[in-house]
């Protein structure tokens, strides 16, 4: 009783929210299970999967995230995706600022590529790839649906939302699912973060950010105050951090649905909702 509550009250405030905050669904393509993709998280372990399967990675079509592009090894994977979720990859950016680069460097982008962004920076997104022709831009809507599935999962289908994206690797799995891609493979999907969080002093939250592009090793990152942090409370990241978490569970359910299966390659990733496997050395 107290589930069929839930999924009542859940189902019920995700129509609100649809009818409050998506714009211009679109359609997810049949599950085409001889399509194959790779999605490139920037998390450590990333290095590793390059140096150690670089043959499997080519292969493959990939979706980069975030500033990927910032790295040098950008221009060989030449991804096929990328998808950007923040809302600050659609502020102005300082000149010569990370985000700055970024765009700069999508703005350079000679291969075609089809760029995911949020409904409503379509716009700012096209601008600021300064109407790069080999770009193609489509939006997904952000919006945080869950309920029953037999109502939820068709919501999905038609681009209306997703499950709760507290990060951008969950819009991205979500649009490589929306792609008609029916197997997908996780890289850089450390999803390490809890085994770094502490407080300091000062009661601020900290926590050593580490990235497959970093220059420096990881075993030299310390935990410093991250910005992103700021006036927050170490119970609102970690019950972040559950969302997240349960939001791949979600992705799960949906992806048997639709015969999508999803496999992570990455090592000692912490994400738990989906089997994991390790490629072949080459």
């Amino acid at each position: 009783m107290k589930r069929l509550l839930k999924n009542i009250t859940g189902t019920a405030a995700s129509v609100v929210k649809i009818i409050l905050r998506s714009r211009s669904p679109r359609k997810s393509l049949p599950t085409d299970k001889t399509k194959s993709i790779v999605i490139l998280g920037n998390g450590p372990s990333l290095r590793t999967t390059m140096d150690r399967h670089p043959e499997f990675l080519r292969s493959r079509q990939l979706m980069a995230v975030n500033y990927a592009a910032n790295s040098s090894q950008f221009k060989d994977l030449r991804p096929h995706y990328y998808i950007m979720t923040d809302s600050t990859f659609f502020q102005e950016p300082d000149e010569e600022s990370p985000t700055s680069i970024l765009w700069k460097t999508l703005a350079g982008v000679s291969w075609p590529m089809i760029l995911f962004v949020p409904v409503g920076q379509k716009e700012t997104a096209v601008r600021l790839t300064a109407h790069n022709p080999e770009i193609t831009i489509r939006t997904l809507n952000l919006t945080p649906l869950e309920g029953a599935n037999a109502i939820i999962h068709p919501l999905f289908d038609r681009g209306y939302g997703m499950p709760r994206p507290r990060n951008v690797l969950i819009a991205a799995i979500m649009a490589a699912i929306s792609e008609g891609f029916g197997q997908i493979f996780l890289a850089g999907a450390d999803h390490t973060w809890s085994r770094t969080l502490c407080v300091d002093s000062q009661n601020r939250i900290c926590t050593a950010l580490s990235h497959f592009y970093d220059s420096s090793p990881d075993e030299d990152k310390k935990p410093v105050a991250v910005e992103a942090y700021k006036g927050k409370h170490l119970h609102e990241i970690l019950m972040s951090l559950v969302i997240a978490f349960r939001s791949y569970f979600q992705i799960r359910e949906y992806a048997d649905r639709r015969g999508v299966s999803i496999i992570n390659i990455t090592p000692e990733s912490m994400i738990d909702a989906f089997p994991k496997w390790t490629p072949p050395e080459e």
